[in-house]
């Protein structure tokens, strides 16, 4: 007797999708910003970090538009979408990390996202079953 996909692991696909959607867009439009007015963000003073506006708006155009590509594909049920999620998610906390010191709040909920996506698409195997060992 052959039965559906598990309902947990259907769950927490739809949480990472979801998650990977909200962060997605936000970069976009962030990105956008970014991209549109330079002087827009401002870093606090004394950071270690400093890009230059427009190069680092569009890095989150584009992988804001990656994320919900992916997210997509994840809704989907592909198995492709996972594994790029989780390289994407991590790569978007990594960015995330360095938006901190123009907005702390939005950058610090972002990557807890980021988290919880790489965390549901690890948790569950492809057949729908927690992952042994």
């Amino acid at each position: 007797m052959e039965s559906g996909p598990n309902p947990v692991a259907v769950g927490f696909s739809v949480l990472a999708g979801s998650m990977m959607l909200l962060t997605g867009i936000y970069h976009a439009i962030v990105g956008l910003a970014a991209i549109i007015d330079d002087k827009f963000f401002v870093a606090t003073a004394n950071y270690s970090f400093e890009f230059d506006t427009t190069t680092w708006g569009w890095l989150q155009l584009i992988s804001g538009l990656v994320l919900v590509v992916t997210a997509g594909g994840i809704f989907g049920g592909h198995t492709w979408a996972r594994v790029v999620g989780i390289a994407v998610a991590g790569l978007s906390a990594v960015e995330s990390f360095f938006f901190i010191p123009y907005h702390p709040v939005w950058a610090i909920l972002i990557i807890a996202f980021d988290v919880v996506a790489i965390w549901a698409l690890s948790v569950y195997g492809s057949n729908g079953r927690p992952r042994q060992g």
